[in-house]
């Protein structure tokens, strides 16, 4: 007869082998990365170097130890302090700012958008071709415009951000809400289930994995919206798009590279953080990946 510490010793065990057996995986997981990223650094100081030394055009290819100095201790052409970093962290707060409001308003649109085309074909016919037109239109084309109907400031900026945004939510979360077990359904309609009940009890509990997919995806283009927004809607405070626009125009190189590295690197944070919190929220039952 098996004793609750046998129980208890053989769990342990397998835990700790389980523990074990995770650190080479993460090892295998890490250092192709990291592999790539210095053959991508070395890559880019070879070219820095033929810039300087063959052509003669240092700021077009500045060298990676400049940008990093220039997001770390920013310095003047004489060796004086400047204002970049000041004006590069303030800039990547307003674009946050941005860029989450814009993500706000897409979530809140893109799933009562799909909620409501689950709810009969017909609705689905009628509203998801809107859908497809707002990804496919050329959002470029219709900032002039949103600038002259909202003005040159926020909301624009977060208008652009909800379109770009928006058509993943939409999209994941139909997909998600027609996925429910067809099994289960039949059985919420064998007991006359409302379809209020139907929604809430049954086709949102099993979306669930596909709106963290969509809000993932949602999350990186929002940066992508807000910077976007920005470079064309210069007037307010300026965020990262108008930076880079400004230090391309002014020849800075190191400053330009920092601030497009600062811009990439907050896009993939946005995208791991809410990467985390989808697999937090429904890593139990489903393999979020």
């Amino acid at each position: 007869m098996v004793t609750l510490q046998e129980v208890s010793e053989a769990r342990a065990v397998r835990t700790a082998a389980r523990r074990t057996a995770g650190r080479p995986r993460r090892a295998v997981t890490w250092w192709p990365p990291l592999v790539v990223l210095a053959v991508l650094v070395g890559i880019w100081y070879a070219a820095a170097a033929y810039y300087d030394h063959v052509r003669g055009l240092a700021f077009l290819v500045p060298y990676p130890h400049l940008v990093l100095k220039a997001i770390v201790a920013p310095t003047m052409p004489d060796g004086s302090p400047s204002t970049f970093g000041t004006d590069l962290w303030s800039a990547l707060g307003r674009t946050t700012v941005v860029s989450l409001v814009g993500l706000a308003f897409a979530i809140v649109i893109g799933v009562a958008w799909a909620m409501a085309m689950a709810q009969a074909k017909w609705l689905e016919r009628s509203l998801y071709p809107y859908a497809v037109v707002l990804q496919c239109v050329p959002i470029l084309a219709l900032v002039p415009l949103i600038g002259a109907l909202f003005g040159y400031e926020f909301a624009s900026r977060v208008i652009v951000t909800v379109m770009i945004a928006l058509f993943p939510m939409v999209s994941n979360t139909l997909f998600g809400l027609q996925s429910a077990d067809r099994a289960q359904r039949e059985l919420f309609r064998l007991q006359r289930a409302s379809r209020f009940a139907r929604l809430v009890k049954l086709q949102f509990p099993a979306a669930l994995p596909s709106i963290f997919v969509g809000l993932r995806t949602s999350a990186g283009l929002s940066v992508i919206g807000a910077i976007v927004g920005d470079q064309f809607f210069q007037r307010g405070n300026p965020g990262l798009g108008v930076l880079i626009q400004v230090t391309a125009s002014r020849l800075m190189g190191p400053e330009l590279y920092a601030t497009i590295i600062i811009a990439s690197l907050y896009g993939v944070a946005v995208f791991l953080v809410f990467g985390l919190v989808g697999r937090l929220a429904v890593g139990r039952w489903h393999d979020f990946s």
